[in-house]
């Protein structure tokens, strides 16, 4: 039993050996140096990378043996990437095997929360081993990891780009105008306040000039839903009712959270529901939000009659349409 004790007590670990770095200044600096080259082929494929992106043309193909014809500007791109990533990965393992203290440490098992003591002595201890990683007296290093990791954090905003325009101001005007008529879609055929009864639903656009051809960016933010309800259904404001004509109401079918088609409709509980994350609008109450991620209700377009009785727009959308954008609050 004793033999049993004195084992756990010294569990036979190999006595420590000193590497080349811990006694030799000359291995030292030579290790910097090895670790600061790293850090430097990190810093070139970055820059590899961003020069890439930007300068060569997408459609340029350049031969390279064994691999064939390839596409220069996606090879700079997943080159530059795989150096950039690759050698600060190196750099650091190399770093940690060769200049930071290698000696063991055991650490007793405890309860979760240490003592005020032993909190105590932690922060001592960090502040007391952060000198002996060499940070502050390695220079050539702590400049060439600040290189590496400064410029590791340009390809990430770089290739931001790639997703797309950012919308501005583009979302905050649509094709709706004072005196336009509402026409259906499909169809493009104006519609008479009298063709829609009570808990009738329509998908509708601003009429264009005869011959002319709509933008598919403008479909994706025009596109307005009419419903119809009976007048005292509604739990609006004075003003929101004004915008109604004889029960129609009309609101942007553009989810003001994602972006995605609101499309159904709910005739018993006169809820509009949106099928990708199902953001719910309370029609009564001017499509206010009951239920989802949407964080302001659907836009209302001001509706009436022209002298014919057809249902034109009295004015344009009040605010932006589509998603919450980060431009954009979300009153």
């Amino acid at each position: 039993m004793s033999n049993e004790i004195e084992a756990i007590k010294d569990p036979g670990v190999p006595a420590h050996v000193h590497r080349a770095a811990d006694i030799d200044p000359k291995a030292e600096k030579a290790a910097e140096r090895q670790v600061a080259i790293l850090f430097a082929l990190s810093a070139f494929g970055t820059v590899l990378l961003i020069l890439s992106y930007v300068f060569v043309p997408q459609d340029k193909f350049i031969f390279v043996p064994v691999m064939g014809s390839q596409n220069a500007h996606q090879l700079g791109l997943g080159l530059g990437m795989a150096i950039s990533l690759f050698f600060i990965g190196m750099g650091l393992i190399q770093w940690a095997r060769t200049l930071m203290p290698d000696t063991e440490v055991v650490a007793q098992r405890h309860e979760f929360r240490s003592s005020e003591s032993d909190r105590e002595d932690f922060v001592s201890t960090i502040k007391e081993r952060a000198g002996t990683v060499g940070m502050g007296r390695r220079s050539l290093i702590k400049k060439s990891l600040g290189a590496a990791l400064g410029l590791s954090a340009l390809p990430p905003l770089l290739l931001l780009r790639d997703l797309g325009p950012v919308p501005s101001k583009s979302l905050e005007t649509t094709s709706w105008k004072a005196g336009t008529r509402l026409v259906t879609d499909p169809g493009n055929r104006p519609i008479l306040a009298s063709d829609l009864e009570v808990g009738a639903v329509a998908q509708v656009l601003p009429e264009v000039a005869e011959g002319s051809e709509r933008a598919l960016s403008d479909i994706g933010k025009d596109a307005v839903l009419l419903i119809r309800l009976r007048p005292t259904d509604f739990q609006l404001t004075a003003k929101k009712l004004a915008m109604t004509h004889d029960g129609i109401i009309a609101f942007s079918k553009i989810c003001s959270h994602m972006g995605c088609a609101v499309a159904l409709y709910e005739q018993q509980t006169k809820h509009l529901l949106c099928p990708c994350h199902q953001s719910t609008f309370d029609v009564p109450r001017g499509a206010k939000v009951i239920f989802g991620p949407a964080a302001r209700p659907l836009p209302q377009l001001d509706i009436t009659v022209d002298a014919q009785g057809y249902l034109i727009a009295r004015a344009p959308f009040s605010e932006p349409v589509g998603p919450s954008f980060w431009e954009r609050n979300s009153q």
